[in-house]
């Protein structure tokens, strides 16, 4: 009892210094062990822990001097730089949140994100400033600025992050970890899109998931390819690699040479893509021109990897550890792995919870259902966000009966290890029937004149809904639609067979590489 009376009457502010855990505490303590390592490298420049350490505390004075304050909303709209990095770091240490946004979206989408969010300054990439231009009149921003190359150096985040005017040291800000530290704002398929708060501690949560289930190591030289708007490419690789002192380089897209190339030139141990990535490098003819001997960890997830697909990169990559990251924005976002050695047995599973998380497969009435049946997806977890951003009802929605409903259809088996069968809005009723679209899609992988499918549901007066398939054939192939349904008749029961199939030179994705389904049905739907 004495112990516990004596933490009651110590000073309150002292005890959190001592105990206190945010981003910027971590990161600061990777920092203290590895100054001298290289951090972070873009293009030409090349960060140390010092100096990285350096740059996102003097961007974070520079923000505060412009009159932002703890709590005060940052939006970031910019394709992949070191700046998007520092600037995302120098909120954390400010109290600031920052509001990653998707460059790929509309004016009007931008615009209702940095207004749904209550934004109080907007930091834009100059070449991609179109939109930010065509909006800003009509944005209630008290401040605007450039993450690098802007005319105006006073606003400019790599500008701040190298004057020496400004301290190196971080800001005397009182936060704590349950404050918001990010708004991931959801793709918004179905709805308009949803802020995701994430705390410091959800994260730093997260990043210990990660580095465990992940095997992220001090020694991983990591290729970051995908936005970083992205909360897989920042929160499952970046951010925990940072902790671990790892060396991450920073690309604005995942173009399959210059992956190749800086595999093999900067030695690249540890690399994170999703399923359509990893097919345009298989299919690219620089595959094999290239020395890619010192990959070692190969992630994939964002969206269900064929297995076909899966089993030709077992086949071609043999040395590299192969690990299924698969999870959603809002638990940010990894919920399950299947490692290296679990591939063997279990190709087309998930894997199993990460260490902070619990995962249940559940009917309507939230009952766990039998290994094998299918349901919904929910986890239970501190990593998960603590509701959406101004929006109290389908944050209710989200968390009914205590778990986050995952909106993904699944099955678990005997040992645990879950299966993601669909999306739920993916999934095809035919006839009164249920179909799994990534069943069809697998299938019609094993053709070998196929590059690429994405099967969708289509109205249909006779079926209601219609399996149709739409194809991408690889370069030099041919097939006809007959000759996918004669293979798909082959090995798929007559009612999951196609019913429509389209070939297109190219699926529509978006700009993280996954397979935009709503464009289709919509093109599709509109044709017939």
């Amino acid at each position: 009892m004495a112990m516990q009376h004596s933490a009651d009457t110590a000073d309150t502010a002292e005890m959190r210094r001592v105990t206190r855990n945010t981003i910027g505490d971590a990161v600061h303590r990777a920092v203290s062990k590895s100054p001298g390592k290289t951090a972070l490298i873009f293009a030409e420049r090349r960060w140390t822990y010092a100096e990285l350490d350096a740059a996102a505390n003097r961007v974070a004075h520079r923000l505060l001097g412009l009159g932002l304050a703890r709590g005060d909303r940052v939006a970031a709209y910019g394709k992949n730089s070191d700046a998007y990095v520092i600037l995302w770091l120098a909120c954390t240490r400010a109290g600031l949140i920052h509001v990653p946004i998707n460059y790929a979206l509309t004016e009007g989408e931008l615009k209702y994100i940095v207004d749904q969010s209550g934004a109080s300054a907007l930091f834009y990439d100059p070449a991609i400033a179109e939109h930010v231009d065509h909006v800003r009149p009509t944005l209630k921003c008290a401040a605007f600025g450039t993450l690098h190359g802007g005319a105006d150096a006073t606003r400019d985040v790599l500008a701040a992050a190298g004057d020496a005017a400004l301290p190196a040291t971080a800001p005397a800000v009182e936060i704590d970890e349950n404050d918001v530290a990010q708004l991931l704002y959801t793709s918004g398929t179905t709805a308009a899109p949803k802020g995701a708060m994430m705390t410091h501690r959800a994260l730093l949560t997260e990043y210990v998931s990660c580095i465990v289930a992940c095997d992220l190591k001090g020694e991983d030289r990591s290729l970051a390819s995908l936005p970083l708007y992205h909360s897989a490419q920042m929160h499952v690789f970046l951010m925990p690699h940072l902790l671990m002192g790892a060396t991450t380089l920073v690309i604005p897209a995942p173009l399959p040479e210059l992956c190749f190339e800086l595999i093999e030139k900067e030695g690249i141990t540890s690399f994170f893509a999703p399923p359509t990535v990893w097919i345009a490098l298989l299919r690219h003819p620089g595959f094999d021109r290239h020395d890619l001997t010192s990959l070692r960890k190969g992630y994939y997830g964002a969206s269900i990897m064929p297995v076909p697909v899966l089993q030709e990169m077992r086949q071609r990559l043999p040395a590299v550890g192969l690990y299924n990251c698969y999870g959603q924005s809002e638990v940010a976002p990894l919920a399950t792995v299947l490692s290296p050695a679990e591939h063997a047995e279990r190709p087309a599973s998930a894997g199993r919870p990460v260490l902070n998380m619990e995962t249940r497969v559940v009917n309507e009435a939230m009952e766990d259902v039998a290994p094998g049946e299918m349901g919904e997806i929910i986890h239970r977890s501190p990593q998960a966000m603590v509701g959406y951003w101004d929006k109290p009802e389908q944050s209710a929605e989200a968390f009914a009966g205590g778990w986050f409903h995952s909106g993904d259809v699944g099955t678990l088996d005997e040992a645990g290890y879950l299966y993601v069968v669909d999306r739920i809005k993916d999934i095809i009723n035919t006839g009164g029937v249920v179909v799994s679209s990534r069943e069809v899609e697998e299938c019609l992988y094993t053709h070998p004149a196929v590059a690429e499918v994405a099967v969708i549901a289509l109205p249909d007066e006779k079926w209601i809904e219609a399996v149709t398939a739409v194809v991408t054939l690889k370069t030099g192939q041919q097939a006809s639609a007959d000759d996918l349904v004669a293979h798909a008749k082959g090995k798929l029961a007559p009612f999951k067979v196609p019913k429509n199939i389209f070939f297109v030179d190219e699926l529509p994705r978006n700009a993280s590489g996954k397979l935009l389904k709503r464009e289709l049905r919509v093109r599709y739907s509109q044709a017939g």
